[in-house]
């Protein structure tokens, strides 16, 4: 992988994993010995210096987050529950499939919008990640088309938490999820308000593919089963879930962790928020792990014969949801 960025600097290799772990650990290492805003005074006056987020732009978010609630609700009454029950799908997944169905769609527009931006735009930051941190300056301008995938996804983020906790059927990852998207919220927001709009349009590239797939692959379960007859082909697509690793556990380290932990100091020596960023996105990755590790059990089910058919091992089995409101309905009875 040779050749030339925009601005004339040449493309780097990307590493392998073993090269990633010990020059990651070395430059962070050295940069915590040399860190010159790890003290609270120093963070904030950091915060202080280089945050450059306005009212205008937090109301936008509040007011988009609100909008897109509104819609999803108005899709479940008018759209998707209609037409799951106009397909006969089985009444315990008529109430889980709007949700998919929501998701499905946001995902396959907003990933739809970064491939765009990556791809068929002057952007070179999957070819090259390093050069998402060239050029960079403390409240340098955000261009309009990163500002508008930024807030469509701060908005999205922020629906969501309220949507786990007060709208989605409640799984076994459920609080995973709501800390995933307080960390990602986390992310999009500091990442715009420090500028680091670049590296951001890559992680949302990386992930939201896997959203796209996982949210199918979850419609394909609710369907699989209409009108009282199963239907192979909705099974057949439920057993193919093939692209996270790659994206999330093989390019997202490789590309996005290896820039934001090596190659950002090279271009921006004492970057702002350094160790803050790189923990986030760490976290990130640990849970993504964590999900890769579901899918690594629902394989394991099948080969062994535990499971006769696909369903989403994250949700509660319905033995643990009869033993939960057994174990409920006892204690308001003791109360």
């Amino acid at each position: 992988m040779s050749g030339s960025s925009s601005n004339g600097m040449e493309m780097e290799i990307m590493p392998g994993y073993m090269e990633f772990i010990t020059r990651a650990y070395s430059v962070m290492f050295s940069a915590f010995r040399d860190c010159k805003d790890c003290g609270l005074e120093l963070s904030r006056r950091t915060l202080l210096d280089h945050a450059y987020i306005s009212w205008t732009e937090i109301f936008m978010f509040l007011m988009c987050a609100v909008m897109l609630t509104k819609v999803r609700r108005g899709l479940t009454m008018y759209v998707f529950e209609p037409f799951a029950q106009w397909c006969c799908i089985q009444p315990k997944d008529v109430s889980k499939m709007p949700e998919s169905a929501w998701k499905l769609v946001f995902y396959t527009m907003s990933w739809s919008y970064s491939t765009y931006l990556l791809f068929f735009t002057s952007y070179s930051f999957f070819q090259n990640p390093p050069s998402v941190f060239y050029d960079w300056k403390s409240g340098m301008s955000v261009p309009t088309d990163i500002t508008i995938a930024y807030l469509i996804q701060g908005s999205f983020y922020g629906h969501s938490i309220y949507a786990t906790i007060y709208m989605d059927a409640w799984r076994k990852d459920s609080l995973v999820m709501v800390v995933h998207h307080f960390i990602t919220l986390a992310l999009i927001t500091f990442s715009y308000a420090f500028r680091y709009h670049n590296i951001g349009i890559l992680v949302l590239f990386l992930h939201d593919i896997n959203d796209v797939q996982l949210e199918f692959t979850k419609l394909n379960v609710y369907f699989k089963t209409r009108g009282g007859k199963e239907y192979l082909i909705n099974d057949l697509v439920c057993s193919c879930y093939l692209c996270r690793f790659w994206f999330r556990l093989y390019w997202f380290p490789l590309k996005v962790l290896w820039a934001s932990c090596v190659t950002s100091i090279r271009s921006v020596p004492n970057i702002p928020f350094y160790f803050f960023f790189n923990t986030l996105l760490f976290a990130l990755l640990l849970m993504n792990i964590y999900w890769f590790l579901f899918i690594v059990l629902f394989v394991v089910k099948v080969l062994t014969g535990q499971m006769k058919e696909v369903n989403d091992v994250r949700e509660y089995e319905e033995e643990d949801l009869k033993e939960k409101k057994d174990t409920n309905d006892q204690m308001s009875t003791e109360g």
